[in-house]
């Protein structure tokens, strides 16, 4: 007779000789995907267990576990940033645990699994809990350390919602600009017309952003069950017509629904119900359920007050009207920019584009201010470029784009990712923006707003617009980067706001990121959206790792020479490699690297090579840990990828997590055009093979620099 502490059949064994396999993944790169992978693959050889490792980086996943791994396997570790389906683990035992977990503590990660819960695929545990701590099947996902659910939750519905907000912003935007025409009421598209179909494919975009946004944070809580409420009350939210209010609850309201959707089906969740029932749960009980709850919840107690807010707003702004314009204006930027499309916003729209015809200047006031949070992030990511990760420069290119067209909702993947920092910074640029514009008597014939409508003869006081918007959108840019800088909030930083959208790039399996601290090092640049695709078939290399393997045999001495301009496709040659080092401090050893590089006539600016290393330093340390260090710079002062090494006997401190000093040091630099695809490449295959500590050994020990790229040959 089973007692209630075994697991079932099939959960898995916990004797020796285990097959185990493990999931890793990093939403901000790939260096620690792979690190982890081979820690543990490593620890698991060490103590006599065979272990398959599929690895989820930037670059997509290798080495995917099939179903008759699962089915055979004793116990299964998640170390992840980032949620990793979970589903096709019901009934083993699963630990779940962050990516640098699974780098700094391999072996207790084995010890542990072999007494982890085991999964029921609802989140419950079943089973003994794992000895020891660490993450169970149960866990909201295995973050990094400080990092709550809520937290990840977050970005991870601001990471599926970015591409929908730039997508449909820029859509608008083209099909207004080139089929446009300008009228009493506002920019207007013929419904004949070419750039209509246009327009109407990116309003859907635009539609699908906040559904998306509460769907996929409702995801990241409680899994599958769900995304459909989630999305379905995130739709509610969006359209206050459902609620009798003339304007939506917008992105707020999107949040405030993703979060009760969650924790609603995780309470579900703990209710117990015959056995009968329960594969009827996560599919069709748990959904409908939930979503007709939040729905009817939203409809009826929440779409009240949301109704209540905006009439009376609009009463209130009306019983302004005739007092100062000074006063009005900075109301009216204040609420502009407030929720970027949600009731606040559209009431101040609504108001001034309801005056048009008898008081343009109050549209005036309004359309100065509805470009600024979008033009505001965008130029605090040109001005501030490192504190910003590589999507959240791009979505700052696209919020550009949308601001100059009028687009207010393009600011909002920055102020749904900070909201602390980015709402204040956003009012307060529409603030300024509206009160310059009132005393200026800025008047708008039409009810739209932003530079466009004044390109296209619908304003009067053209030069006082353009002063009142460029001012503040210079108040939001650096008021944004003085908050984010007080805060810690740069693309590296943690803390109890979301480090970016780009997080988003992170999320679950997507961009935005959720870093681990400290351990960004090489793998926070380069890894937004865009990149897991665009560089999906660049990496040749197997991502398999196995305990059973052997390991790669040293490449013979003839063939490495035969080989040594090729050492990482050539990046790397004889004349960017030294022996040792002279410095004995990290910002002196980065300025040695760059003249190490400088050797390769690939460097135009080593000046400037030295600053954007440095500069990324800040960002977060590049010491790996294992005595390793990859300094690192994307930056038009090279013309070309290239890879520098060098050692330090004595080692340098470099703030690596476990306290090692660097005596491995690589510096990679490479143009920003080629960053994308050979970045991630170079990172891949050097964070594999720096795991081995035979490896390291020898690159220690080789006795010159021919030896050295002997040793290093063996990379690719």
């Amino acid at each position: 007779m089973t007692s209630p502490a075994d697991p079932p059949n099939g959960a898995g064994a916990s004797g020796p000789g285990l097959k185990l396999l493990a999931v890793t993944a990093c939403p901000t790169g790939i260096a620690h995907t792979y690190m982890a992978a081979e820690k543990l693959a490593q620890a698991a050889e060490s103590l006599g267990h065979a272990m398959k490792v599929e690895t989820q980086g930037s670059i997509g996943a290798e080495n995917v576990l099939s179903d008759n791994d699962v089915r055979d396997a004793d116990g299964i570790i998640i170390a992840a940033d980032k949620d990793v389906d979970r589903s096709r683990f019901v009934g083993k035992r699963v630990l779940v645990v962050g990516v640098a977990e699974g780098i700094h503590h391999p072996e207790r990660l084995i010890e542990q699994v072999r007494g982890a819960p085991v999964y029921d695929g609802d989140g419950s545990r079943a089973g003994r809990p794992g000895a020891g701590g660490g993450g169970t099947a149960g866990s909201g996902g295995g973050g990094g350390k400080g990092r709550s659910v809520t937290y990840k939750a977050l970005m991870n519905g601001v990471s599926y919602m970015i591409p929908f907000v730039v997508v449909g912003g820029l859509l608008i935007a083209v099909s207004l600009a080139l089929g446009g025409d300008t009228t009493p009421k506002g920019i207007v598209i013929p419904d004949d017309s070419f750039w209509k179909s246009v327009n109407d494919i990116g309003v859907i975009g635009f539609q699908l952003m906040i559904p998306i946004l509460s769907g996929y944070i409702a995801y990241a809580i409680a899994d599958r069950p769900a995304l459909v409420p989630g999305m379905v009350g995130g739709w509610i939210a969006a359209h206050g017509e459902l609620y009798d209010s003339e304007a939506g609850a917008g992105f707020i309201g999107a949040i405030i629904t993703g979060f009760l959707a969650g924790y609603l089906v995780r309470w579900i969740k703990m209710v117990k119900v015959p056995k009968f029932v329960q594969p009827i749960m996560p599919i069709i009980v748990i959904p409908i359920v939930a979503t007709s709850a939040l729905g009817l919840f939203f409809i009826y107690v929440l779409g009240e007050p949301i109704a209540w807010v905006f009439e009376h707003l609009t009463d209130w702004l009306g019983g302004l009207t005739g007092t100062s314009a000074a006063l009005l204006g900075t109301i009216l930027g204040l609420m502009i920019a407030f929720d970027m499309g949600g009731p606040v916003n559209k009431t101040a729209f609504l108001f001034g584009a309801g005056l048009v015809s008898k008081n343009p200047e109050v549209m005036g006031m309004c359309a100065a201010a509805i470009p600024v949070p979008p033009l505001g992030q965008g130029l605090a990511t040109l001005i501030r470029r490192r504190m910003f990760d590589d999507q959240e420069r791009e979505t700052g290119l696209a919020a550009l784009f949308m601001g100059f067209f009028g687009i207010t909702e393009g600011a909002i993947p920055f102020a749904a990712a900070r909201p602390a920092r980015v709402i204040p910074a956003n009012m307060l640029g529409g603030a300024v923006a509206g009160a310059v514009a009132g005393l200026a008597s800025v008047e708008d014939n039409v009810p739209h707003g932003g530079p466009i409508v004044a390109l296209l003869g619908a304003v009067d006081g053209v030069p006082m617009f353009f002063v009142a918007v460029v001012i503040g959108t210079a108040a939001t840019a650096l008021t944004t980067i003085a908050l984010m800088s007080l805060g810690g909030g740069g693309a590296a930083h943690g803390g109890g706001e979301a480090s970016g959208p780009g997080a988003a790039a992170g999320g679950a399996g997507g961009p935005g990121p959720v870093r681990e601290p400290a351990l960004v090092g090489v793998a926070a640049e380069g890894a937004g959206a865009g990149a897991a695709a665009s560089v999906a078939g660049s990496v040749s290399a197997s991502a398999a790792v196995s305990a059973s393997a052997p390991a790669p045999a040293a490449v013979s001495e003839g063939a490495s020479a035969d080989r040594a301009d090729q050492v990482l496709s050539g990046y790397l040659t004889e004349q960017t490699v030294r022996e040792r080092l002279a410095a004995d401090g990290k910002e002196a050893a980065i300025r040695e690297m760059a003249e190490l590089l400088a050797t390769s006539g690939k460097v135009a600016d080593a000046a400037e090579l030295v600053r954007a290393a440095l500069a990324r330093e800040e960002q977060g340390t590049t010491g790996l840990g294992e005595e390793i260090a990859i300094p690192h710079a994307k930056t038009d002062a090279v013309t070309e990828p290239v890879v520098g090494f060098a050692r330090s006997p004595e080692g340098i401190e470099w703030g690596a997590l476990d306290g090692t000093k660097a005596k491995l040091v690589f510096m990679i630099a490479v143009p920003e055009a080629a960053a994308g695809d050979e970045h991630l490449r170079i990172l891949a295959l050097l964070s594999r093979k720096l795991m081995s500590a035979e490896f390291r050994e020898r690159l220690l020990e080789a006795a010159d620099e021919a030896a050295i790229l002997r040793v290093l040959g063996e990379i690719e």
